[in-house]
């Protein structure tokens, strides 16, 4: 697959700020939804091990009408149904081992005078008018459809259990047609603004066929924020939920005015979602900015959909996928570790059961775990339970695993800027599977009893650093278990910590450099650092 290659941040600031979308608290979350937070950790641990100052920001989009006919049919209040679903999803992220920096709210206090400040400035650009909507009307999709665009029997294509309503009424609208030429030129002139190329394709042919402008407030819908130039409607979900991502910058002691919050970490650096809200955050979010007078984010990655066993999801055919047992069953490594292994980031994917014991326990249990846990007791057989005393520049150049592990750190970092988590976990498991057939080739079993003592310890500390460089660089995806590896190897910090202490940049450059596992390093106790699934 061809990934463009590009340099982020840019190099004047050393922040990173990254954003999955505010997920709607309609439903429970689901495995999509756990799908763009985990990619979204692994890039912001990522970024971390580069020594960037990162805030990662997740939440949930709360207003709207799908929300007070959900809580109404539960039978409690919109604000009660909210505040369960969000605990919800903060309990999930939890055991995905997510650290998210803030969790965005749009029903907080503090959004509301965010999304009245950024109003106000397009409402003085003249870019706000009231006009009539007629339409039909996806209750599910919060937004009126074409005609063109509906199934037989007025069914909305995304929910097509759920037939679309008319509505004739006043609304205030957002002069997107207005920014036509704004949106051509910034997709001409940064590519890479949307990705991949595929989704960039998909706007650039949409907004050909002309924008529409598009209403942002409501009538006869109570839950959300008044309309501040006219209180008897209600902003649309869309206009208020897209600065959901704004108040997410406001330092706590801050007071919550647009200029606080756009001080240090905007313009937000990537945009992860689902290819599905594309059209709200490539077309919507940007026109809505530069009406605002603001500069744009950096990039929108919009990636595929997961399947089950080759079928889409759904609650009618009952093949949905409950994040929250498969964690349980299988640990939070192994989940993180599929998804962003087995799919390529960008394209749909698909979850098959077998599929995935197998893929974790080849690459997790066997090849790196069983590396270590063969490699350990012979370090302590034959070194004293200590690293070996080899300098690594002295290891003849043509050592297969120093060829393959000098580049591989730059390797793997272009990977993760380029969001290719396949091709980084390949990159690394091809080092990781060379150390495996290293040792059966060298067999230092064999070097020890003919009394070559120095050849023993040149081999074993090719590997031991090799099975170091592949933890530190697989630490993003799976974090548990590279620690527990760094563990084993005499480290006492753990994995995030050990980029906070070595100052702005140098961790990385240092850690992912082959050859820095330092010589007479205490050895840990040698345990499975990932046991086999079941």
């Amino acid at each position: 697959a061809a990934h463009c290659s590009m340099t982020y941040p840019p190099t004047s600031r050393n922040t990173f700020a990254l954003t999955t979308p505010l997920y709607y608290v309609n439903a429970l979350p689901h495995m999509g939804s756990a799908y763009t937070t985990i990619a979204a950790d692994a890039i912001a641990r990522f970024q971390r091990l580069r020594g960037y100052s990162v805030r990662s920001i997740t939440g949930t989009d709360e207003h709207g009408q799908k929300i007070e006919r959900a809580a109404a049919s539960a039978g409690r209040s919109p604000q009660a149904h909210c505040d369960e679903v969000a605990a919800e999803f903060q309990k999930l992220w939890q055991l995905l081992d997510i650290r998210y920096d803030r969790f965005s709210r749009t029903t907080g206090p503090r959004h509301e005078a965010i999304v009245r400040d950024f109003f106000q400035r397009v409402w003085d650009k003249g870019d706000i008018y009231l006009g009539q909507q007629q339409g039909w009307y996806c209750v599910a999709c919060e937004e009126f459809k074409e005609e063109r665009d509906l199934l037989e029997g007025n069914h909305c294509p995304l929910h097509p259990t759920q037939e679309v309503e008319w509505r004739d009424e006043s609304n205030y609208f957002f002069r997107l047609s207005k920014y036509q030429t704004a949106l051509e030129t910034l997709y001409e002139k940064q590519p890479d603004f949307i990705s991949p190329e595929s989704r960039r394709n998909e706007m650039v042919s949409f907004i050909k066929q002309g924008l529409q402008d598009f209403s942002i407030s409501r009538v006869h819908v109570d839950w959300g924020f008044p309309v501040p130039a006219d209180e008897k409607h209600t902003l649309y979900v869309w206009f208020d939920a897209l600065l959901g991502y704004i108040t997410a910058l406001l330092e706590d002691e801050d007071a919550p005015t647009l200029e606080n919050a756009l001080a240090h970490w905007w313009p937000i650096d990537l945009h992860l979602i689902g290819k599905d809200i594309l059209r709200f955050h490539a077309i919507y979010w940007p026109a809505m900015l530069i009406s605002a007078e603001l500069p744009l984010p950096h990039r929108i990655f919009g990636h595929g959909f997961l399947t089950k066993d080759g079928q889409k999801m759904s609650k009618t055919l009952g093949n949905g996928l409950d994040p929250i047992e498969l964690v349980n069953a299988y640990g939070a490594d192994a989940v993180r570790y599929y998804f962003l292994k087995e799919v390529e980031f960008g394209k749909d994917g698909d979850f098959n059961d077998t599929r995935f014991v197998n893929i974790v326990n080849a690459d997790l249990a066997n090849d790196l775990g069983n590396l270590l846990n063969r490699t350990l007791p012979m370090a302590r057989k034959y070194c004293g339970g200590q690293v070996p005393d080899v300098s690594a520049q002295l290891l003849a150049s043509d050592c297969l695993l120093k060829q393959i592990g000098l580049p591989l750190g730059e390797q793997v970092s272009q990977f993760y800027n380029d969001l290719a988590f396949s091709h980084a976990c390949e990159a690394i498991l091809s080092l990781v599977r060379s150390c495996n057939k290293f040792l059966d080739e060298q067999a230092p079993w064999s070097l020890y009893k003919k009394g070559e003592q120095k050849a023993v310890e040149q081999v074993l500390y090719a590997v031991l650093e090799s099975v170091r460089l592949a933890a530190y660089l697989l630490s993003p995806i799976v974090p548990t278990v590279s620690t527990a590896i760094y563990r084993q190897l005499g480290f006492q910090d753990d994995l995030d910590s050990v980029s906070e202490t070595s100052g702005y940049f140098a961790s990385y450059d240092v850690h992912s450099t082959w050859g820095i596992l330092p010589a007479h390093q205490e050895l840990g106790e040698p345990k499975p650092v990932f046991l086999r699934l079941e």
